[in-house]
């Protein structure tokens, strides 16, 4: 259990750091914006890029994986979005974002933190799948639902927003640059893979800190009831679920199983804040659900770093 609390504690302090940094240090919340530019487009980046890169190719073509977390993350969205209509008497913004709360986990931001100091580099190619794959999906889902809840352009102009985040988002960019290196064999320069090496190391506590921050930043409010559902459905749920999927359509290497499932147990990602804002949909609340979300990670993502590392959890349901 000692082994398990020396992978939680580190993370999960960067996060309460940037948060105690973000209420008692008094700098604008437009001082956070260069941290901002810093992890969202060059440290992460790197990061992904050099996960890839150095992954052997043939991990790249796992597609039943990618299908299976792929249909868990959509399982859990659809569950929460459920609860959400129920709840919000048909409200289909009020719902779609709520879906997001249950389905997105922040595993960009918390995911290279935990799962490979936890499962090893191994852990870099289901990690970077998974990110990018949920990333699609969320951007595929939420602009054509608020489309058809009136809160959106036309056709074309969905389409154009809908390709226009999967195409240009960092992190997907650097992915898919990582992949061409690993196909084709072509690696950077001794002295550009070294500045990306350096950028990679800064990855994860950046990150981390800068997501305690803009926690700290957003409008507390309190939430309905579905809110807090899509939190039980995201930290508790979304890992069986994936199980489930995994299960089906397996089988996959341990590295694999147990890095989709803690990467499913992570909290609301702040995505979900970003969208509630842009669609002017329950902005306090989505900030609510995030702080709330991440809170409760630290139990429920602990005891899922504990069940991986003493290999309790099967492979596969059946």
């Amino acid at each position: 259990m000692l082994d398990v609390l020396n992978l939680a504690i580190p993370p999960f302090a960067l996060i309460f750091l940037g948060l105690a940094a973000g209420k008692f240090v008094r700098i604008p919340e437009t001082g956070l914006a260069w941290m901002d530019v810093f992890v969202i487009y060059l440290a992460q980046p790197a990061l992904f890029y050099r996960m890839l890169a150095k992954t052997p190719a043939h991990e790249l073509t796992q597609v039943s994986f990618i299908a299976a977390t792929t249909l868990a993350t959509f399982s859990a969205f659809l569950l929460a979005f459920a609860v959400a209509l129920v709840v919000e008497r048909g409200r289909l913004r009020e719902s779609t974002i709520i879906g997001v709360a249950g389905g997105c986990g922040n595993v960009g931001f918390m995911g290279p933190g935990l799962a490979i100091p936890a499962l090893g580099m191994g852990a870099a190619a289901p990690l970077a799948l998974v990110f990018c794959f949920d990333a699609v999906l969320i951007f595929v889902i939420v602009p054509i639902l608020m489309a058809l809840a009136g809160k959106g352009g036309g056709v074309f102009a969905t389409a154009r927003l809908v390709l226009r985040r999967v195409f240009l988002h960092p992190f997907i960019v650097a992915s898919m640059l990582g992949v061409g290196s690993a196909v084709s064999g072509l690696q950077p320069p001794s002295g550009i893979d070294r500045l990306l090496e350096m950028l990679q190391g800064a990855a994860a506590p950046s990150a981390l800190f800068a997501l305690g921050v803009t926690i700290a930043a957003r409008p507390v409010e309190a939430a309905t009831v579905a809110l807090p559902v899509a939190v039980v459905v995201k930290l508790v749920l979304h890992p069986v679920i994936v199980l489930v999927w995994l299960s089906l359509l397996g089988p996959f290497s341990e590295t694999w199983v147990y890095t989709a499932i803690l990467l499913a147990g992570m909290p609301p990602a702040v995505i979900v804040f970003i969208l509630a804002r842009q669609y002017d949909v329950r902005v306090a609340e989505a900030s609510t659900t995030i702080l709330f979300g991440t809170a409760c990670s630290v139990v429920t993502v602990t005891t899922l770093l504990w069940l991986v590392k003493s290999r309790v959890l099967p492979l596969a349901l059946f």
